[in-house]
């Protein structure tokens, strides 16, 4: 509390002392070394010139804003007609097989000859597989290997006939697929307990 009061009556004196002062140009100080900026005609000149270069920088700066502001609304309109257009490289590579489809569903309604109706469709199912082979599409082998996680869902889990099977998948309900490597969908399977 005295410190406070001793710093008070200081700070007093010194507030005294200031007012007590001639009063003085605020430039007569410009004779001194380190204060010739306070009267330099430059300094003025020196001052627009940073205040141009500020509002270039920002014309440059809004201009950038824009521009990623339009880049942003183009790219996300090219990912939209990307994602609506996705499949159709597929899709148009599979109307072939809906035009041999179409073809055996005709034959089957026209033909008596049940070994010609078989070997036609076994045609189309082929074309159909190797189509989407050629489109990355793989199917994944499942029976008598191991089960795992990250490939399989299991279904459930019947007694193994062998103790080499147990562990394994012995059955498939559902194929699993991969495209280009990665999982599409899980195989769903049966395994030996």
């Amino acid at each position: 509390m005295e410190q406070k009061a001793k710093a008070t009556a200081e700070d007093q004196a010194l507030v005294e002392q200031i007012q007590e002062m001639p009063d003085m140009d605020i430039n007569a100080d410009a004779d001194i070394p380190g204060n010739t900026h306070l009267s330099n005609p430059d300094a003025e000149n020196g001052l627009e010139k940073i205040q141009l270069e500020l509002e270039e920088q920002k014309d440059k700066y809004i201009r950038l804003f824009a521009e990623f502001d339009n880049f942003k609304r183009r790219n996300a309109k090219e990912r939209m007609e990307l994602i609506q257009t996705a499949g159709r490289e597929v899709i148009t590579s599979l109307l072939d097989v809906l035009d041999d489809c179409d073809r055996a569903e005709k034959q089957l309604q026209t033909s008596e000859d049940l070994q010609q109706i078989k070997e036609g469709v076994q045609l189309v199912f082929g074309k159909l597989r190797n189509t989407l082979q050629s489109k990355g599409l793989k199917s994944m082998e499942s029976i008598n290997t191991g089960f795992d996680v990250e490939k399989h869902e299991a279904i459930t889990e019947i007694p193994a006939p062998t103790a080499a099977l147990i562990g394994k998948v012995m059955d498939e309900v559902q194929k699993g697929y991969y495209l280009n490597d990665k999982i599409i969908r899980f195989a769903k399977v049966v395994v030996g307990k």
